[in-house]
This record gives structure tokens, C-alpha cells and sequence, in this order.
């Protein structure tokens, strides 16, 4: 039984070492960090947004601001997929489609509440920050995911910049959103300071 062991885990060894996902561990882990803090910070602001504004920003926060949760939350858990210790690059390039496939479903989503959400009137920016970008980057990782075993140095390179896209549209998003908001709360607060004077 002792030789099996040996055996078994000579051939891990030695697969985990010829892996190309080992040369991208601490890029991962970067994104993956920066990912779920940035996470973190989301919920403050979606807390403080939901404090100032109350019910009326429920369609603009579900349009503009859950999004972004998503997209770091995609970030990361494409960087949790690569730093895990998988056998073969085939399970990897699956478990990347179908994460790819989900995130143009969740785009459809968002375009779909982008549309009925009667508060805001996005802008090109908007289009841009919140549905073709990030459909570029799910589509990529589709693609990538099919790509891995054929050309793993290409994939690797698509998802990580995918993954680091995904960070900037969150960043970019998230800014918006709290300047819109901050800009909609300090009018009023404005219009009744002059009123008192």
C-alpha cells in the first residue's frame, strides 16, 4: 500500500510542477485579495447608499450597484479556480465556461433591469461600464476556458487580463454609482439650506 502512495504522489509532484498555472500563483493571489476587499467595500457603500436614499434607489442599486459585487466576486472566485491544485487543465477549462456562460447570463440580467429601472438614464459610459465590458470579459472567459488545453499560455494570459478587467469595471462602477448618489442626496440638502436663508 505504501508503494501506491509513493507512486501517487510522485505523480502529483511531478504533474503540479510541469502546470502552467503554477507561474500564475501570485498574480492570483493578488487579484483574489484585491477581489474580496474590494468585495468588502462594496457592502459599506451599498449599506450607506441604502441609509441615505431608502427605497427609491432599489432598481438603480440592483441595475448599477449589485453588478459590481458580482464582478468582484467573479474575480475572485476565477482566482480561487487557478490556485487550486487540479489534476488536469481540461477541469479547469470547464469549470471556466460555464463560469463564463453564467456571467453572460448575469449580463442579460443586468440589461434587463438596466432598462426597466426608471431613476436613472444611463449614458454611454453606463452601456459601456456596465453591459459591454463586462460581456467582452465573460465571453473571453468562455472562450479561454475552450482554449486551455490548445494553447494554455494564451488562455492563461485572457483570463488573467479577464480577471483584472473585472476589477477596474467594479472600480470604475462602484465610483459612479457613489458620485451619482452623493451628487442626488447633496441637491436636496442644498435647495433647503438656501430655503432656510
Amino acid at each position: 500500500m505504501g508503494c501506491f502512495a509513493s507512486v501517487y504522489r510522485g505523480r502529483e509532484a511531478s504533474m503540479q510542477e510541469s502546470s502552467p498555472l503554477i507561474a500564475w500563483e501570485n498574480f492570483y493571489v493578488i487579484v483574489g485579495t484585491s477581489a474580496a476587499a474590494l468585495t468588502g467595500l462594496m457592502f459599506i457603500v451599498i449599506t450607506l447608499i441604502a441609509g441615505i436614499q431608502g427605497s427609491r434607489s432599489g432598481g438603480i442599486v440592483a441595475a448599477f450597484g449589485t453588478p459590481n459585487v458580482v464582478h468582484f466576486g467573479v474575480a475572485l472566485f476565477v482566482a480561487a479556480i487557478l490556485s487550486a491544485p487540479w489534476p488536469e487543465l481540461g477541469y479547469v477549462g470547464l469549470v471556466l465556461g460555464l463560469c463564463g456562460l453564467g456571467g453572460v447570463g448575469y449580463v442579460i440580467v443586468v440589461l434587463r433591469r438596466t432598462l426597466r429601472q426608471v431613476g436613472y438614464k444611463p449614458v454611454l459610459e453606463d452601456w459601456l461600464g456596465h453591459i459591454v465590458f463586462p460581456f467582452i470579459c465573460y465571453i473571453t472567459l468562455v472562450v479561454s476556458g475552450v482554449l486551455l488545453l490548445s494553447n494554455p499560455t494564451l488562455a492563461l494570459f485572457c483570463v488573467g487580463a479577464v480577471t483584472v478587467l473585472l476589477l477596474f469595471i467594479g472600480i470604475h462602477n462602484a465610483w459612479d454609482t457613489i458620485t451619482y448618489v452623493a451628487l442626488q442626496y447633496a441637491q436636496p440638502a442644498q435647495e433647503e439650506s438656501r430655503r432656510q436663508d
